[in-house]
């Protein structure tokens, strides 16, 4: 699965740099179900992603939405287990996190984050 790095080009500042894409109708519809509570620097993205549901989890997420320009949409702060957000028609990908990690990094609505690939990244210091 691949790897991102999410920053936030707003704040000038890393939100994430473990992030794994979930881009195909299985690792999508699975998310983060099973799986350990994500450590501090982890998480997933959903893409597509117009909605998330906690159904069956079984620890809080923040889930900050996100446009096709990268565009923090919405957010929410601990999205709780049996909880589920809105659907937001502007949004094309949901980015779940750590609960906590949006307050942490004060990422907010309107904040442009970009993904990075962590191949990426690693190749741009390789080269610097």
């Amino acid at each position: 699965m691949k790897t991102l790095r999410v920053w936030n080009a707003t704040r000038n500042d890393c939100v994430a740099d473990r992030v794994r894409l979930a881009d195909t109708w299985w690792t999508r519809l699975r998310g983060m179900l099973g799986s350990p509570e994500p450590a501090p620097g982890e998480g997933m993205l959903l893409e597509p992603c117009q909605s998330v549901h906690m159904y069956w989890m079984k620890y809080a997420l923040d889930v900050a939405f996100l446009a096709p320009d990268g565009r923090v949409v919405e957010a929410y702060h601990g999205l709780g287990p049996s909880k589920r957000s809105r659907w937001h028609r502007e949004a094309d990908r949901a980015l779940e996190l750590r609960a906590g990690t949006l307050a942490e990094t004060g990422t907010q609505v309107g904040d442009r984050l970009e993904m990075i690939s962590t191949a990426d990244a690693t190749e741009r210091q390789t080269h610097a």
